[in-house]
């Protein structure tokens, strides 16, 4: 193989796109997906590049330090994509410890591992960091977050997320580690867990289930199609310059009142329904504790550095996401039934 490459948190919802992407597109590559297979984790998403031979899943938890090192030592992994992430802020409001646990000791201690893997032979070295948005805070007299924006997160879960780029920047300024980082908008399409506000919206109007709403929905963010982010991080792993940061949105700014009806405007005309019919279903609840009124990226960067932009609008993206949620009911049913959580044993440890 030309490189191995290391992929943390592979079988999520980011993670599954972009593994998919560096399998099929880089087949010189051998590419080792490592995921604790946390309740966000599914392999199922995988399903279509399991046999590739190039493919390689590893069930482990990045806050191992013994595995992280055994791990390091078998393959000499040449490069890391880390994502693995506690990454739900609802969660991280009720379960702090979690998110501060996996997100800042899991990433040092992946920081450490290749440190100690690659010593000072850093020469076609890189440890690829992906981050978020919401550690710039919250935008409340417009303006776009960039590269130079100034850190002030809101929430446990990106508290944790600012700790952990931190970091990364830290182990570049000390060690000379070749890291790169990229904080990136609202992610949205296919295999993403419903708890998340675009497919929790969807299975909600299949259902017909109540529709809630935090505060008055006037909440503000930037959506990016996830194939479309998979494709930027292929960029930057491969051209972006070591030490630096790149923002990567959409330049799709919606009110979470307005992506939700228009939402349900299209559901309704996919599944042959009245007009109105979802909107009947929007329920305003109490708003969530230091909830960020407004996220907007600005990705100039790198755009004009490396040459990538989203390919879809975001009403493309949002066509086929539901197109892709419809068509894929089962894959929905079991993520909400937990069955999705028999596929490792079934197809790994029965092997």
């Amino acid at each position: 193989m030309e490189r191995t490459i290391l992929i943390t948190g592979g079988a999520g919802f980011i993670g599954s796109h972009v593994v998919r992407l560096f399998v099929n597109k880089y087949p010189g590559y051998r590419i080792v997906n490592l995921d604790k297979l946390t309740y966000a984790g599914n392999l199922e998403n995988l399903k279509d590049v399991e046999l590739k031979p190039n493919y390689t899943f590893v069930k482990a938890d990045i806050t191992d330090t013994g595995s992280l090192h055994r791990l390091f030592g078998e393959y000499e992994f040449s490069g890391v994509i880390h994502l693995a992430a506690e990454s739900h802020v609802d969660r991280s409001i009720t379960n702090p410890m979690e998110f501060i646990h996996t997100n800042v000791l899991g990433t040092a201690n992946l920081l450490n591992a290749a440190l100690e893997s690659w010593k000072d032979r850093f020469s076609g070295k890189v440890f690829y960091h992906i981050s978020t948005d919401e550690v710039f805070g919250s935008l409340e007299n417009g303006g776009y977050f960039t590269e130079q924006t100034a850190y002030d997160p809101r929430s446990p879960y990106s508290a944790s997320k600012a700790g952990s780029d931190h970091l990364v920047r830290a182990y570049f300024n000390t060690y000379g580690l070749p890291v790169l980082i990229s904080n990136c908008s609202n992610n949205y399409g296919p295999n993403q867990f419903p708890e998340k506000l675009i497919p929790l919206i969807i299975n909600n109007i299949l259902n017909r289930k109540s529709l809630p709403v935090y505060g008055k929905g006037e909440n503000i963010r930037d959506w990016l199609y996830v194939e479309d982010h998979a494709a930027a991080m292929d960029v930057i792993f491969h051209r972006g310059k070591k030490g630096e940061t790149y923002t990567i949105g959409g330049s799709n700014e919606w009110k979470n009142i307005d992506l939700i009806r228009f939402l349900c405007r299209l559901m309704d005309k996919k599944l042959d329904r009245s007009p109105g019919d979802s909107e009947k279903l929007i329920r305003f609840v109490k708003d969530r504790a230091g909830h960020d009124l407004r996220y907007a990226i600005d990705a100039g960067k790198l755009k004009k550095e490396l040459g990538w932009e989203p390919s879809l609008t975001f009403e493309q993206g949002l066509n086929r996401t539901v197109d892709w949620y419809l068509e894929n009911r089962e894959w929905l049913q079991h993520v909400l039934t937990g069955d999705y959580e028999k596929y490792y044993e079934k197809q790994y440890v029965s092997r």
